[in-house]
């Protein structure tokens, strides 16, 4: 079974930074897609960023040139530099992962259980 847990959310200023960290742990054989999705208090979730195996990324027009997508593939570990943050990033952050398990025949979806991150003004 798999397991994705994230870490790093907080409370911080507009103007500060963070980093989020998810770790994925199982019976992995392989990970292709790591990606970052947030939902704030009514609104829809939507993808912040996400990243292959082969590090191409992605970002959401939002968040260009102030939030960092990077991954760990010895340590199925994605990252998430977030600086520059401002009161509209504040939101529940999650972590998905497109995982092989070892004995599976197709990737599978994963999710992380989320983390907050609030941006005070």
């Amino acid at each position: 079974q798999v397991q994705l847990v994230e870490s790093g959310g907080g409370l911080v200023q507009a103007g500060g930074s963070l980093r989020l960290s998810c770790a994925a742990s199982g019976s992995i054989f392989s990970i292709n897609l790591m990606g970052w999705y947030r939902q704030a208090p009514g609104k829809r979730r939507e993808l912040v960023a996400s990243i292959t195996s082969g590090g191409s990324t992605t970002y959401a027009d939002s968040v260009k040139g102030r939030f960092t997508i990077s991954r760990d593939n010895v340590k199925n570990t994605a990252y998430l530099q977030m600086n520059s943050l401002k009161p509209e990033d504040t939101a529940v952050y999650c972590c998905n992962a497109l995982i092989l398990w070892v004995g599976g025949l197709t990737p599978r979806s994963s999710w992380g259980q989320g983390t907050q991150v609030t941006v005070s003004s």
